[in-house]
């Protein structure tokens, strides 16, 4: 992941919020500002939401995902770790004019899942099979799009409540293109052999027919907010 796309994404993030409060601000005297704090699948952040009437909220955040799982494709046993880092842009309409929302937005960012794993007996990779020593060490990336669309249903008291604190609790997908797969060896004597690397580039397309589902993302948050 790199660093420096990280950092412009927060600082858009931050500009965004920053108009966000803006419109909300000459929108509505008082009342329709919120911040707060969220946690669930896409990851822990930070976001704002701003009411434009009893109806509408715009919403806004920044979110960062990032955990250890295990993971097996064919017969090879490799360490994952889920690598997110998301800005995320929300309309929520509260057709009733209380705490139910219906939403529709979008993540943006990179978001990642590595792969590495280094096999202790012979393993089958694009259909042939290669020993340990002739294997080395296997690393590998799945790659999401950096744009998911995200619709969703929720309850948000924000600004419906009698308090100035309000919850809020979503569930909804998020979704993408067929991921991107890679996959390379380093430290096996076959690792720079050019038979060797077809075989592991048929064995990123199997993995990147396994891994499919990652393109739909279910979405669950909880999030706690203040109202000014």
């Amino acid at each position: 992941m790199i660093l420096g796309g990280t950092f412009d994404m927060i600082r858009f993030a931050a500009a965004g919020l920053i108009l966000l409060s803006a419109g909300a601000a000459s929108a509505q005297s008082r009342d329709s500002l919120a911040v707060g704090v969220n946690a669930g699948t896409p990851g822990a952040g930070v976001q704002i939401e701003a009411r434009f009437g009893p109806i509408f909220v715009l919403r806004g955040g920044v979110e960062t995902l990032g955990y250890d799982f295990d993971a097996s494709y064919d017969d090879v046993d490799y360490g994952g770790r889920f690598d997110f880092d998301t800005v995320s842009g929300f309309i929520d309409l509260h057709p009733l004019a209380n705490a139910f929302t219906i939403s529709g937005g979008a993540y943006l960012g990179p978001r990642e899942i590595g792969l590495d794993a280094t096999p202790s007996a012979p393993v089958n990779l694009g259909g042939q099979t290669f020993t340990p020593a002739q294997v080395g060490t296997l690393s590998g990336k799945i790659k999401l799009k950096d744009v998911a669309p995200y619709i969703g249903l929720g309850f948000d008291n924000t600004f419906t409540g009698s308090s100035r604190w309000g919850i809020r609790a979503t569930a909804g997908v998020a979704w993408s293109e067929k991921p991107e797969v890679t996959l390379d060896s380093s430290g096996g004597t076959l690792s720079n052999d050019p038979a060797f690397r077809a075989r592991l580039a048929q064995e990123a397309a199997s993995i990147q027919s396994d891994a499919e589902d990652y393109g739909l993302f279910p979405v669950v948050q909880l999030g706690l907010n203040y109202r000014f």
